[in-house]
This record gives structure tokens, sequence and C-alpha cells, in this order.
């Protein structure tokens, strides 16, 4: 009988000792390269949850208390998807060079999260402007199979449950807000079409470089502009491509000009961007991000998004191609040839 009630008292402990450890996780890394002195946690809301220290090494250690969920974590200039929940003991590596391509995890709750790790360059690889762009037959027939993609990659009986059926609901989630981004697109498309041959709206905007820069200062000159964003990464994935267009039509009667729609408060990381990329051009910064009239007035809501407008104000495009499209070299080596 006494032994009987002993084994129930380490029992009784053992499982205590459990529920103990499982109120909270631990989270720690190592990052190459660090872009500050923190990261920062947040959730489906963006509500910063936790700020983690990193050392002047690039190393941090930390345990948080969360609720079993996709959270955002992000460095000051990048951002990525992590499954967090208590009980787990994880452990990042990563570069900021290369930070999605680099970033690898270890001990438990590894699974899952390298799993959304690739995830993202599988999104990355995802053309979702020429999706956007198809007919509605091809649109279609194209989510349906990126839908069906998202959905055999978790094919695998050793990710937790609960990380599967938060998976599934945010694929169902993207691909409904695909429909109906593609149907605004449909719509805003008939717009663009409209504006083709007509003046420009004009901007006056705060410039990288100091003062301000209005849309009448390049009159004379074709002007490509390239509206973007710090945190959109599509808009940085055409930022090598932006390069070499303004290196191959450098001293030709044209200007670049990027125009910034991030929010005041991310001035000073839009600014330390510039400066790391080396980012050429005529760099501006928007006076109400999205809420800008000249934003408004071209009716954008997705970005990247290119303009082309001509020597004497007219919108020649107001959906031009990427930099990283062919077909803009061609309309250009038309114009300025």
């Amino acid at each position: 009988m006494k032994k009987l009630f002993f084994t129930a008292l380490a029992l009784i402990s053992t499982l205590s000792g459990m529920a103990q450890k499982n109120k909270y996780m631990t989270f720690q890394g190592e990052i190459a390269n660090k872009n500050g002195d923190a990261i920062y946690i947040t959730d489906g809301k963006n509500k910063l949850i936790k700020k983690i220290q990193i050392s002047s090494e690039g190393t941090f250690k930390d345990t948080m208390n969360v609720v079993p969920g996709r959270y955002g974590l992000s460095d000051g200039n990048e951002f990525t998807i992590v499954y967090l929940k208590n009980g787990f003991d994880l452990a990042l590596k990563m570069d900021t060079k290369m930070f999605d391509e680099s970033i690898t995890y270890k001990g438990k709750g590894a699974l899952e999260n390298n799993f959304l790790a690739k995830n993202s360059l599988y999104e990355e690889q995802t053309d979702m402007g020429k999706l956007l762009a198809a007919n509605e037959v091809d649109f279609l027939k194209g989510l349906e199979k990126k839908k069906a993609d998202d959905l055999k990659r978790l094919e695998n009986t050793k990710l937790d449950p609960v990380f599967i059926d938060l998976q599934k609901k945010t694929i169902d989630e993207n691909y409904n807000g695909a429909v109906t981004c593609y149907k605004m697109n449909y719509e805003a498309n008939l717009a663009k079409s409209k504006l083709a041959n007509t003046m420009s709206p004009s901007f006056n905007y705060d410039n990288y470089a100091g003062g301000k820069t209005k849309l009448e200062d390049f009159k004379g000159k074709y002007v490509y502009i390239d509206v973007w964003a710090t945190w959109c990464g599509p808009c940085r994935a055409e930022i090598p491509f932006l390069k070499k267009i303004e290196e191959k039509y450098h001293g030709k009667n044209i200007s670049f000009v990027s125009i910034s729609v991030d929010a005041q408060k991310d001035l000073d990381k839009w600014k330390a961007l510039i400066k790391e990329k080396e980012l050429g051009g005529v760099q501006l910064f928007a006076d109400n991000n999205w809420n800008s009239q000249f934003i408004k007035e071209y009716g954008i809501n997705s970005i990247p998004r290119f303009i082309l407008i001509d020597p004497t104000g007219k919108i020649v495009n107001a959906d031009a191609a990427r930099p990283s499209s062919a077909e803009l070299q061609v309309q250009l080596d038309a114009f300025l040839n």
C-alpha cells in the first residue's frame, strides 16, 4: 500500500512538472548580420507579444507563454511567420543578408517551423501579379493548382494537428482573398485603361536626397514610377531588375522615380533600406501612404505598381510592365532609341 502511495506521489509530481513546463516555451537563436538589437513577436492582429533582446554576438534566448498559433517574427527590416506553442524548445539560425533562404530551426517545434520557412520560399515563386492579370479561366485554374499544391505539402502525419488545421484555414483564407482581389483587380483594370493618354495626376513629395520633388520637375522626360514599400516582398524582389534597367537607360531621356507608401512611423526604415540597398533613381516618400492623393487618383490598392508617363505629362501606361519583365525593355527601346 505504501509503495502504491509513493508511486502515486511520484506520478503527481511528474505530471505537475510537465504542466509547469508547458506553461511556457523557450526560444533561442543565432542571427548573423543582425539588423537591430531585438526581434519582435507579433500576433495575427500585429499586436506585439514579445520583444527579445539580441546580444552583440547576435544570440538571444527567452521564454514565452503563448496560445498555439501562427505569429509574426520581425528583426525590424524583415518578416517571417513562425508557429509557437507552449512546451516548444525552439532554436533559430539565420543570416539577415539572405533571410528567408537562410532560416533553419532545431529542437522541439522545428518540424513545423522549418515547414513554414520552406513554404515562404514556395510563396515567393508564385507570381500573384501575373496570376491576377490572367483571364478568369486561367486565374481560377492557376489558383486551384496553388491551393492543391499547398495542401499536398501538408500531408505529413508528424506535423502537429493544430498546426495542420491552422495552415488549412490560412490556405482557404488566402484562396478566398485571392478571388476577392481578382474581382477588385478586374474593376481596377477597367479604370486604369481609361487613364491612358490623359494627363497624369501630380505629386509633391519629400525626396531622400533632400527637399521636395514634384512630377512637373521631370517635364520633357519620360518618367517610370515605382510605387512600393519596404515591407513588400514582391517590391523588393524587383529592386535588382530596376537597378539594371536604370543602368541600361542611364543618360537617356527618362527618369526613374520610386514612391514609397510606407507609414510615417517607418520613415527611418525607408531611409535605412535605401542606404543599405544603394537604391538609385529618385527616391520619394508619399505624404499619406495609401491615402496620398496621387495614389488614390491612380486607384492603387496593391504594390508593386509601375507607371509610365510621357514627356508632356500624359499617361502612357497606368499599370506598366515590371522591371523583371522583358516587355518593359521592348517598350522603352521603342521610345528612347
